[in-house]
């Protein structure tokens, strides 16, 4: 029985989610999902991934779940967990602690807590540098004032500034910032200290690591600007002094992460990201900058970083990024003559995340993945290419189906390629119904295995999945994104219309039997779709676009949105609101969406709801009062696709309707 058969049996399929190689290179850890045992939640593990051959074996198992691994210099074991602490006879609210595992075994301890929490953890010989979530105000009556308001019923958060909320959650009351520690011999860590007291909102978001000597901290800062902007700048933190200087800073990019210091702590490897505007695309690319000097260039352009990686010997920085629906691993040459050169590292159709090169520098691990394989961890060879897979604490399921490659001249002559899933059997006596699946973003690919929007239980069922990568679509160079920078309906629709002919050519296609689907910027097409297209008989739309100046306006974010639509008002919302076909829209239509997203607020699925009543279309609202802009919860998972599955086997397949039982 195929994993895909029934949902239940899909939400249950364990996850790998991280890889993390000691600096001795001798222990691989993982991160593993999965489903509790009351069906209800996920729950996340460290697992070891030995090295020699063996079974990988689960190393942490606590009801509250374990993240954030990494590896002291003695090989203990970091992480990050709300498990209780046995030590303390009656635990207050169970927030994250930083915990070590030994590496001889036995049984882990909590070694530093904090009252907002612990985070991120990075370590370097004896310090190590977390961070956590602290109300303004004196340290020692933290613990006590949180639980006064929380006694009190209070929720509030007074904002002084823009931004309130972050994808699903709010910002605020208190401010995250970094603590250094030092790793001693008894039960707890030794002499924690404030390195950043008054980051004011510098550090929301933070990515951040340490130099190999412990000695600096490198973080991205966040510096507010008049207007509701702001900017991400790089800075270093001496981690005896506190003292703070600025590494790298551009009024017009974006210093984030990932990033990487050089094993030599000469170098900083970042992304840089360039602000946009109304005729300024998009654009990532590698930053290499030294940490003394604060002189940096940028480096690899045509590579938007999705991870990044010093070599050991730090003469080269391997960085995984999206190529033409992958996303290979590329060796980028900073030392001698070779430097600058970009080298492809793997040739394979997968796609790469979590790099951490062994310290011989003559491998690579990371977690392998594609549209039709499940991440695993691996292990490639820098002078060969070869790959090899280890044993995975999650085994890959067997995918029902082929996948093949397709393109398409679009009308000004760019080519468009896309993946197309075919469910087994489908042949020219037996064609496949086809769903055309919009990828979000807009900046983005399909290139790697999706938990969130899987295909394979669609190809289960019968049919053919289009996963294509139109205008503004990654690892096709900067043009592609061009391309469609602010054009974001007609330019996309016409690259849509070019590879759904192709792919209806096909005499395995049944070209009368269409369905469009998207979320996020994918849903936004699939609301454009349904104005602008009489061709698909159903259209499914997820924590989409539907108002582009009221989402402009209530997203978390609305200062990245109007870079690029310009002030609210303007003609570029009146042209490329989907809002203003409503009325020609009369394909059925199943609205989606989550009552917790701030990125693409409930407002837009509201008023889209709202409007299709008021025209008497034919359309249902599939509504999640607790999910966010992902629908994460196993049942809601399970009345996700139930419920897409009845709306699409009516409309497409022509069948009655059926309302399934997890809605009923």
């Amino acid at each position: 029985m195929s994993a895909f058969n029934d949902i239940r049996d899909y939400v249950a399929i364990p996850r790998v989610l991280s890889l993390k190689l000691s600096s001795d290179g001798s222990r691989l850890v993982s991160a593993v999902q999965s489903l509790d045992p009351d069906g209800k939640s996920y729950g996340t593990a460290l697992w070891a991934i030995p090295l020699d051959g063996e079974p990988p074996h689960r190393l942490t198992r606590s009801a509250k779940g374990e993240s954030a691994a990494e590896f002291t210099v003695a090989g203990d074991l970091l992480f990050t967990s709300a498990r209780p602490d046995p030590t303390v006879k009656d635990p207050t609210d169970e927030v994250p602690a930083l915990w070590l595992l030994p590496r001889g075994g036995g049984e882990a301890r909590q070694v530093a807590s904090r009252p907002g929490g612990v985070a991120a953890v990075r370590t370097a010989g004896d310090v190590v540098v977390f961070a956590s979530d602290v109300l303004d105000g004196e340290e020692e009556t933290e613990a006590e004032r949180r639980k006064a308001r929380k006694d009190a019923g209070i929720s509030a958060i007074l904002h002084e500034s823009a931004p309130v909320r972050y994808w699903d959650h709010d910002l605020g009351p208190g401010r995250t910032r970094l603590f250094a520690a030092r790793l001693g011999d008894g039960d707890r860590l030794e002499d924690v200290r404030d390195l950043t007291p008054d980051p004011g909102e510098g550090l929301r978001d933070v990515s951040f690591e340490l130099t190999p000597d412990g000695s600096t901290v490198v973080a991205t800062w966040r510096v507010h600007l008049p207007l509701g902007q702001f900017r991400s700048e790089l800075v270093a933190v001496d981690v005896a002094s506190g003292e703070r200087r600025v590494l790298f800073a551009d009024d017009r990019h974006d210093f984030i992460g990932p990033l990487a210091v050089s094993p030599d702590g000469a170098r900083v490897a970042c992304v840089r990201e360039r602000h946009t505007a109304l005729d300024v695309s998009a654009r990532a690319e590698l930053w290499i900058g030294g940490l003394a000097t604060g002189q940096g260039r940028a480096c690899a352009p045509d590579l938007f970083p999705a991870d990044l990686a010093w070599a050991p010997d730090s003469s080269a920085v391997y960085v995984a990024a999206d190529h033409q629906g992958r996303r290979p691993i590329f060796r980028v040459t900073l030392d001698g003559a070779e430097d600058g050169t970009v080298t492809r590292l793997t040739q394979d159709d997968s796609a790469y995340l979590g790099l951490n090169p062994s310290p011989d520098g003559r491998s690579v691990y990371a977690l392998r993945s594609a549209v039709d394989r499940a991440p695993g961890p691996a292990l490639i060879d820098v002078a060969t290419g070869e790959i090899t897979d280890l044993p995975s604490p999650a085994p890959r399921p067997e995918v029902p189906g082929t996948l093949t490659e397709i393109s398409a001249t679009a009308d000004d002559g760019a080519t468009v390629r896309g993946w197309l899933v075919l469910p087994e059997g489908a042949s020219a006596a037996h064609p496949a119904p086809l769903l055309l699946w919009i990828h979000g973003g807009p900046v983005g690919s399909w290139n790697d295995w999706q938990w969130r929007w899987q295909a394979w239980i669609m190809a289960q069922r019968g049919y053919a999945v289009l996963m294509p990568d139109p205008c503004m679509s990654t690892g096709y160079g900067q043009e592609m994104i061009d391309r469609g920078w602010g054009d974001w309906g007609p330019r996309t629709m016409a690259d849509l219309d070019a590879i759904v002919d192709v792919a209806v050519a096909r005499d395995d296609i049944d070209a009368e039997r269409l369905g469009a689907m998207g979320g996020s910027y994918g849903g936004y097409m699939a609301n454009w779709v349904a104005g602008h297209s009489d061709r698909y008989k159903a259209v499914v739309t997820h924590a989409s676009l539907w108002h582009l100046d009221q989402f402009a306006g209530t997203t978390d974010t609305p200062m990245y949105w109007q870079r690029e639509f310009g002030a609210p008002g303007s003609d570029r919302y009146a042209a490329l609101s989907p809002h203003h076909s409503l009325e020609r829209i009369s394909t059925p239509m199943l609205v989606i969406h989550g009552d917790k997203d701030y990125r693409v607020p409930i407002g837009e699925a509201l008023r889209l709801w709202w409007d299709l009543q008021r025209v008497g279309a034919e359309a249902k609202f599939l509504y999640f009062p607790d999910e966010n802009h992902w629908i994460l919860k196993p049942g809601n998972i399970v009345a996700w696709y139930e419920t897409v599955l009845a709306f699409l086997a009516q409309h497409v397949l022509g069948q009655e309707w059926k309302r399934p039982e997890s809605v009923a």
